[in-house]
């Protein structure tokens, strides 16, 4: 708006007219800019939401935390209110009965539950930011219809992309589609797929074309119930251990020619538009889980004595804690900002590459330095940080390596 009111004071056909300074401009143009808040700023609806998922994270996921990873299984009854308090369905329109919220609350929702636990917060980071996204942006009026409501109300989704040789490289796939009258056919293996033990539903990606190479690529939406289809080996891992990670197994898997997501051969668009989401959806989660560790370092650095006084009280505490801080809120800013751009329809792929990239470094730098904050207990499993620490390194893994976040945001650079 401000250019526009520049340019008619000042740009004419003859050039320019006298008219009032830049300063004089930007005064008139102050009404409008009043509406721009600060990223950190939240509007009341955003604090509601954002304290009732803190209170139901500190009092309904807390007490599990640490039988859920040691048993490496996520509660069915927690699940069950992870949809009951609308968390599974955030942004799916109320007709379907979803919560109609915003991509922004789903970012407040994954911070909140990562600051107590990681593992929650990846549950509820695929099903929104990348399966109902998904679904929403490409698919059916009859695909939405018959989809969405069940995963505001009680179905898990995934989204299965990688293979044992196509991480990095996601299409190098070589789970292979092929039509057999009105459905398609699909072999193939997926690994490391997020939330497989407990979805109901996969967004599976297949090359239809092999010849055609990543313009094969399509998107199918596979019920666990389909024939040929089986949720293989689960993963025993590092860290989020509660979360499941799972092989998927698809021998002659018969899928309807009406679950196509999107168009045949499409579905390399759908796996970078959404990644690109996911990606911000991480970055909460490590923000999350950074906050998290430092508000344990903080609590123990004021009751552990040592010569006579709080560790707090020495400097060198102080200058970890400080950088510490800095770090979570110069994180924090990123992510907030990425998802405020998603919101705003603007362009965000750097800014969300950003937030990965630089969030996923924080949260191991600060889980490690809460561990050394803690000492001897900090290396136990008695105190929470050991866990958060396991569960940092995920982070500049998955939906994206660091390395490939550094690639990306390099490409935008460089046009």
């Amino acid at each position: 708006m401000l250019a526009a009111k520049y340019a008619e004071y000042y740009g004419t056909e003859s050039g320019f007219r006298r008219g009032p300074g830049i300063i004089q401009l930007v005064r008139m143009v102050e009404v409008e800019n009043r509406a721009v808040a600060p990223l950190t700023a939240l509007n009341e609806e955003e604090r509601m939401f954002q304290t009732v998922v803190r209170k139901f994270a500190r009092e309904q996921i807390a007490p599990h935390v640490r039988q859920m990873d040691e048993a490496g299984v996520f509660r069915k009854d927690l699940i069950q209110q992870l949809f009951e308090l609308g968390l599974m369905g955030i942004e799916i329109p109320e007709e379907y009965g979803g919560q109609a919220g915003t991509f922004f609350q789903s970012i407040l929702a994954i911070e909140e539950l990562a600051a107590v636990d990681p593992s929650t917060a990846v549950i509820v980071d695929v099903q929104n930011t990348l399966f109902i996204n998904a679904i929403l942006r490409w698919g059916t009026d009859e695909q939405k219809k018959r989809y969405l409501p069940r995963m505001a109300a009680d179905t898990v989704g995934s989204y299965a992309l990688s293979e044992a040789g196509s991480g990095s490289d996601a299409f190098a796939l070589q789970t292979a589609a092929r039509p057999d009258g009105g459905a398609w056919v699909l072999n193939g293996r997926k690994l490391w797929i997020t939330n497989a033990g407990e979805s109901g539903l996969f967004l599976v990606f297949a090359n239809a074309k092999p010849e055609a190479g990543y313009k094969g690529i399509t998107c199918f939406i596979v019920e666990r119930g389909f024939p040929g289809f089986q949720v293989g080996k689960k993963e025993d891992k590092l860290g989020i251990r509660a979360s499941s990670t799972c092989e998927l197994i698809l021998d002659d898997c018969r899928v309807p020619a009406v679950n196509v997501l999107g168009e045949v051969g499409k579905g390399y668009k759908i796996a970078i538009e959404t990644l690109n989401e996911g990606r911000i959806g991480i970055g909460a989660q490590m923000v999350g889980l950074s906050r998290g560790a430092l508000d344990h370092a903080l609590a123990y650095s004021k009751q552990r004595k040592q010569f006579g006084k709080a560790i707090a009280e020495f400097q060198a505490i102080q200058l970890d804690l400080a950088q510490m801080a800095t770090e979570v809120e110069a994180a924090r800013l990123l992510v907030y900002n990425a998802a405020r751009l998603r919101d705003a329809g603007l362009p965000f792929l750097t800014e969300a590459a950003m937030a990965k990239y630089y969030s996923s470094q924080v949260a191991e730098q600060v889980a490690s330095r809460a561990v050394e904050i803690l000492g001897g207990v900090g290396f136990t499993k008695d105190y929470p940080v050991e866990k958060l620490y396991r569960d940092a390194k995920i982070g500049r893994i998955y939906e994206g390596t660091s390395n490939m976040q550094r690639i990306t945001i390099a490409k935008q650079l460089l046009g």
